[in-house]
């Protein structure tokens, strides 16, 4: 009665209101010929209200535009039209649906960064300085024993794989994959405190800030009477990885036992161990790193609100 029109695929009965009728073409369309016929009949709403309401003998007479081909109506076109159409939309949906994910991702990397404090990427007076002073190589270094550096040493102990019961304890053995962790279990088994690093049987070497267990063929190293901060323990994990660098293969394995004289090349300070320099020149290297990441996630969250924005106007 208010001039509405719409396209019907369905049948249906009238029973809504005296005032709504159906108009039948007479020849057969589909489903995108009958939507463009329809939205052809967009004028008629401007006509009608409240106080002058639709009916079929007020619009019999009226004209609607077409389009024609060869004297007749191109239902040809009028099927790619609509199917261009809802492509279109199609297109817009996903880039909206996938802009709010990536919003989505980039909020809880965003909460995620200021939670650990990760946002804060401005150097320090003593960050920069240990920067400068390894590029600019004003540094001291000398070579220190593994045994010097870690009162602990010591070699995981053999769990079989069938014998490993489902839990939360990350299971550290040989490998690169997942830094070597290849099951989460419950085996109260050789379990090693967190700021500890490992070293398996091929050299390789990483830091864990996490409880974890380990296998015969890893060795553990942390000094429960120094309290070295993730900073330091960072760089000598480096400084170890480097020195076991392409030495241990499946011929040739490494046990921590071995490992007790080995040495590690680290900056030093009266002939002692440079902590304050590792660790302002390792947290250098995380602000570096975390200011492109830091960045990238304003950048892409600005840019997929907008996307967010424009859609919902």
């Amino acid at each position: 009665m208010f001039g509405y029109v719409f396209y019907r695929p369905f049948k249906y009965k009238m029973v809504t209101h005296a005032r709504v009728f159906s108009l039948k073409p007479k020849f057969k369309i589909t489903r995108s010929q009958g939507l463009f016929i329809a939205n052809s009949f967009h004028f008629i709403k401007k006509k009608f209200g409240y106080e002058n309401m639709c009916s079929w003998v007020k619009i019999e007479d009226d004209i609607i535009q077409l389009p024609i081909k060869d004297g007749k109506p191109d239902f040809e076109f009028m099927d790619h039209f609509i199917a261009e159409l809802e492509a279109e939309r199609l297109a817009e949906l996903e880039a909206e649906r996938l802009a709010e994910l990536e919003a989505e991702r980039l909020a809880e990397l965003e909460a995620y960064l200021q939670a650990s404090g990760l946002n804060d990427y401005t150097l320090t007076e003593a960050e920069e300085r240990a920067i400068r002073d390894f590029k600019q190589d004003n540094l001291f270094w000398d070579m220190f024993k593994f045994k010097t550096i870690f009162n602990k040493i010591i070699q995981g102990r053999r769990l079989k794989k069938d014998d490993h019961k489902k839990g939360c304890i990350p299971f550290v053995m040989a490998g690169l994959t997942n830094t070597g962790v290849v099951n989460y279990i419950s085996n109260p088994i050789a379990m090693f405190p967190k700021n500890s690093i490992t070293i398996d049987i091929f050299g390789n070497t990483f830091f864990r800030n996490y409880d974890f267990g380990a296998g015969d063929d890893t060795g553990v190293y942390w000094n429960d009477e120094k309290n070295y901060s993730k900073e330091i323990m960072l760089f000598f994990a480096s400084s170890m990885g480097k020195s076991l660098s392409g030495k241990y293969d499946f011929g040739k394995k490494l046990r921590s036992s071995q490992s007790l004289d080995f040495l590690m090349n680290l900056p030093c300070k009266d002939n002692e161990p440079d902590y304050s320099m590792m660790e302002s020149f390792i947290s250098a290297i995380q602000k570096l790193v975390i200011k492109d990441v830091v960045l990238y996630a304003d950048r892409k969250i600005e840019a997929s609100q907008k996307i967010v924005n424009r859609h919902q106007k």
